[in-house]
């Protein structure tokens, strides 16, 4: 992992230690805690519940910014923390556009992942390949082969109606 991934990451486990649950780090800075290759992190996507997140950007002295829109992807809430050397995105009530519905970012899993001055959490490996899958970018494709070298499980079948 590299020096500043971890510094950022140890700052995020810091300012995150009072809130349990309900948040998660996912992207490519989830696969990097994994212990898995997938390129550069350029930063460390942090999803929060909506009931922790302003608490969360006053911890880090934030406050929420209003991004242009985006066709993919969209946030109740949205804030970027750069004291870190790798910058965090904060997102809660995160969604991606898929077909023309837009679809909650629901996770289904927890791990906790020790890192040197404390714990991030992020989804399980199957998670990641589900999240990975349904973004469907050009870049998630490298992050859904590294998860499947690594062993990752598929996702489980979605539930039929």
């Amino acid at each position: 992992m590299a020096p500043d991934l971890r510094v950022a990451l140890q700052d995020v486990a810091r300012v995150m230690a009072p809130f349990p649950r309900h948040w998660w780090i996912i992207g490519s800075a989830a696969l990097a805690l994994h212990g898995i290759r997938a390129g550069t992190v350029q930063d460390i996507d942090l999803l929060v519940d909506e009931s922790l997140v302003a608490a969360v950007l006053a911890r880090m002295g934030i406050a929420p910014l209003k991004p242009a829109p985006d066709p993919l992807f969209r946030s109740a809430v949205f804030a970027r923390w750069i004291a870190p050397p790798v910058p965090v995105e904060v997102m809660a009530g995160f969604q991606v556009r898929v077909g023309d519905q837009w679809r909650t970012v629901a996770l289904r899993s927890r791990e906790r992942i020790e890192i040197e001055g404390g714990a991030s959490f992020v989804p399980d490996r199957s998670d990641l390949l589900s999240l990975f899958g349904l973004f469907g970018r050009a870049k998630d494709g490298p992050r859904i082969a590294a998860l499947e070298r690594a062993g990752a499980p598929p996702p489980p079948a979605a539930p039929t109606r």
